[in-house]
């Protein structure tokens, strides 16, 4: 037996008309300019409440118009395909609900809300391009304008990093950048939220190992070089020194043996394993030696050089970065002191967590992925002091667990605060300096309103909201979030897909940013399509095809976030470009509109 057309759609019409007057109340609480907004969203939540493949097949053997592309304008839509069903059958139209939101409607309010929140779009692309700020921008405006003339149009200032004088250089160069018609980028601030990171561990040796490169004849073909220089490291470090050259710091505080040394003399040192080694300087300036060897030097800490002018000592260098190689079925041991612990090479590893409310709320079964998924587990037991994790997921060859690496509990209700007391002192310095707040580790309605009434506090109305999902828990409580969102002047939401793939699984990525997209829609609300957007480009000058692709669908999206790299402007420029050639080919799409149960109000 077929399916009556205007029964289905009538009951269907129907269901939306409830659900907008049960949830009357979350409705009435939001700004009028967002009014008719919610009511969409209301309707679209319930409407993906049922699968409506069946009536969409039917719509289409009908020859009608189906449900698909209906998100900015649920109701205005259905009444459309009502209207027309009802033609079908030689029956006169019903009368359509006074604020009944078309989808062209919708989408116009998105075009005004994504304008507001994001700037003036471009002539050759909708979509904006969001840049995170490098360290670097503090203190190199000319950088930043580069970026901005590459087509930026929000700058991200990323909280968890720099300072506060730091962050207000950047800010100051950001502004600066205004010209050729267009107003300057839109500073946005990052909230960094709860930290939860592995502890520390135990430094190892001060050593570094310097070898020459050879041919697959092991035949050398270009000699190691060193960068010999007076002074503390960090400061030897960040001086200007030959490209390629490894820098070694000299303890010889008055510079004298160095200042005399000259070109082609020769350097002997036993190095850290006991080999003899000799070097040749192969070039002097006023600030230190460049020298060679042919052969591989491990340099280490007191290290003693024999010079034709005078001894000379290594300086003290960096401890190398320890780390435990773990596979799976091996245990982990999370605990709550955060000494450094020393790296294992055997089972059990043991190493700190950072959140103590992590062993009050954890449960055995529970999974965790620590360092962006690199290692995942589950939960087998449970105490006061320690989480004791069983390996379930490290590679074939087993994976590193290293210090001060992101750790997730996607099946884990943590009961912290989204803002954290770091989070709220820099508040009022995001109300005199930026244009919009995101909002890290977001997860609840109530996580909004408390970052509402901190701007309310500091007398801020104009500065605006974004929520970043990064969690399953923020995905699923989406709807009421935004709704609280729509308390405020302009919200926007972040999709922090590096997060997210990590605690929904990377197989589930897809499905989860194309949901959060057709909510954002039916809200209205702009979309950030963000976490590794032409990162290999960013950081190394070229793209992988895979990145291409993934561009290009971020134009579905009201704005595309790269994060920083050496080739940074040079990301934008593609970027913008991708961009731009996807305006003309794709808007949104169209959907078959199965069942969904992410989501409930």
């Amino acid at each position: 037996m077929g399916i009556d057309l205007t029964t289905e759609l009538t009951a269907l019409r129907d269901r939306l008309l409830s659900a907008e007057a049960e949830h009357a109340d979350l409705i009435s609480r939001v700004r009028e300019r967002h009014r008719a907004s919610a009511r969409n969203l209301v309707h679209y939540v319930a409407l993906r409440g049922t699968d409506l493949r069946p009536l969409q097949e039917a719509l289409s053997d009908a020859g009608l118009s189906s449900l698909g592309r209906m998100e900015a304008g649920v109701l205005g839509h259905v009444d459309a395909v009502l209207a027309a069903a009802r033609a079908l059958d030689g029956d006169p139209a019903p009368a359509p609900e006074d604020d009944a939101l078309t989808s062209a409607e919708g989408r116009a309010i998105l075009a005004r809300n994504a304008a507001s929140l994001l700037g003036p779009a471009r002539g050759d692309r909708d979509a904006r391009i969001m840049v995170t700020m490098p360290s670097e921008a503090a203190t190199d405006p000319e950088l930043v304008a580069r970026i901005a003339e590459a087509g930026m149009d929000l700058a991200r200032v990323n909280c968890a990093h720099d300072d506060e004088q730091a962050w207000a250089a950047m800010i100051a160069a950001v502004r600066r950048c205004a010209g050729a018609g267009r107003p300057a980028p839109l500073v946005a601030m990052d909230l960094a939220g709860p930290k939860v990171r592995t502890g520390p561990i135990e430094p190892g040796p001060r050593v570094v190992k310097v070898k020459p490169a050879r041919d697959p004849s092991g035949i050398v073909t270009e000699p190691s070089r060193v960068w010999l220089a007076a002074g503390p490291h960090d400061a030897v470090a960040t001086a200007d020194r030959p490209d390629g050259a490894v820098v070694v710091p000299l303890a010889d505080p008055e510079g004298k043996t160095l200042a005399v040394l000259q070109r082609g003399d020769e350097i002997e040192l036993t190095d850290a394993r006991g080999a003899h080694r000799r070097l040749e300087v192969e070039q002097v300036d006023g600030e230190g030696v460049l020298v060679r060897a042919e052969k591989t030097v491990y340099w280490a800490t007191g290290t003693a050089l024999t010079t034709p002018h005078g001894p000379l000592e290594v300086g003290q260098l960096p401890p190398l970065e320890q780390s435990m190689r773990v596979h799976e079925g091996e245990e982990i041991v999370l605990t709550r002191s955060l000494e450094p612990v020393p790296a294992v090479d055997a089972p059990p590893y043991r190493i700190g967590l950072t959140l103590a409310q992590a062993f009050a709320d954890a449960e055995v079964g529970d999974r965790v992925s620590l360092d962006d998924g690199r290692i995942g587990a589950r939960i087998t037991a449970v105490s006061d002091d320690e989480i004791t994790l069983e390996v379930t997921q490290a590679g074939p060859r087993g994976a590193k667990l290293k210090a001060e690496k992101g750790v997730n509990f996607p099946d884990t209700h943590l009961a912290i605060p989204a803002l954290t007391d770091e989070d709220l002192a820099h508040i009022p310095f995001a109300a005199r300096h930026a244009d919009m707040v995101n909002m890290s580790f977001v997860r609840s309605a109530e996580d909004v309103a408390q970052l509402i009434d901190a701007l309310e506090a500091e007398d801020a109305p104009d500065v605006d909201i974004t929520l970043k999902i990064e969690t399953v828990e923020a995905f699923r409580q989406l709807p009421r979030m935004l709704l609280e969102a729509m308390r405020w002047r302009d919200v926007g939401v972040m999709i922090a897909r590096g997060d997210l793939a990590v605690e929904a699984g990377f197989e589930r990525m897809a499905e989860l940013q194309e949901e959060i997209l057709w909510l954002c829609e039916a809200a209205h609300v702009p979309a950030i399509w963000a976490t590794q957007v032409l990162e290999s480009l960013a950081k190394t000058g070229l793209p992988s095809r895979a990145e291409i692709t993934d561009a290009a669908m971020a134009q579905r999206a009201e704005a595309a976030m790269l994060n920083k790299g050496p080739y940074i402007d040079r990301a934008v420029t593609v970027l913008g470009d991708i961009l731009g050639r996807m305006h003309g080919h794709a808007s949104k799409k169209r959907d078959m509109l199965r069942r969904l149960e992410s989501w409930s109000l």
